[in-house]
């Protein structure tokens, strides 16, 4: 399988870049669906943004506290419903934190994260032939599956250079 976009980013890539290409796919994300990227909405995401690596939703307010007026934690949670709600943020359940995601797919896609142990990076790559394989064992068994997340901790490339 290849990969259109890498699933960790270059330790030296242009994260300025990275970060305004993520916002234009927000942008452009709400706008075919009808939805408002309100201020808000686009503060949390930019908080998330901010590095590569899952934020608490704590940690988003705590990010957002140093540009702006503290924001109530009912405020960043219902923005990080509506980002997940449209594809744009994942949640990371073994973390419980959440990362930005700035790949072309519906909140439904099927994907694996891959959580770097060592410097706590979080990948992303498809997963729906795996998700479609599990879901049909699951239907067997009586079982109605909603929701599949797989989360895969190890070493990510670039920390296994380093070592």
């Amino acid at each position: 399988m290849t990969l259109a976009k890498p699933a960790f980013p270059a330790p030296d890539h242009d994260h300025g870049r990275c970060t305004a290409e993520a916002l234009t796919h927000a942008d452009l994300v709400c706008r075919e669906r009808g939805q408002k990227f309100t201020p808000v909405r686009r503060q949390v995401l930019q908080a998330l943004l901010s590095s590569h690596r899952p934020l608490g939703a704590y940690e988003v307010i705590d990010e957002l506290a140093r540009s702006m007026p503290r924001p109530a934690p009912i405020t960043v949670y219902r923005a990080l419903d509506f980002l997940m709600a449209n594809g744009l943020v994942h949640r990371i359940e073994s973390r419980n934190a959440y990362l930005a995601c700035a790949h072309d797919h519906d909140a439904a896609s099927a994907v694996a994260f891959l959580i770097c142990e060592r410097c706590g990076l979080v990948g992303e790559v498809p997963a729906a032939p795996f998700a479609q394989e599990l879901n049909a064992a699951a239907r067997a068994s009586g079982f109605a599956p909603r929701l599949s997340v797989v989360e895969i901790t190890g070493t990510c490339t670039h920390c296994q250079k380093a070592s």
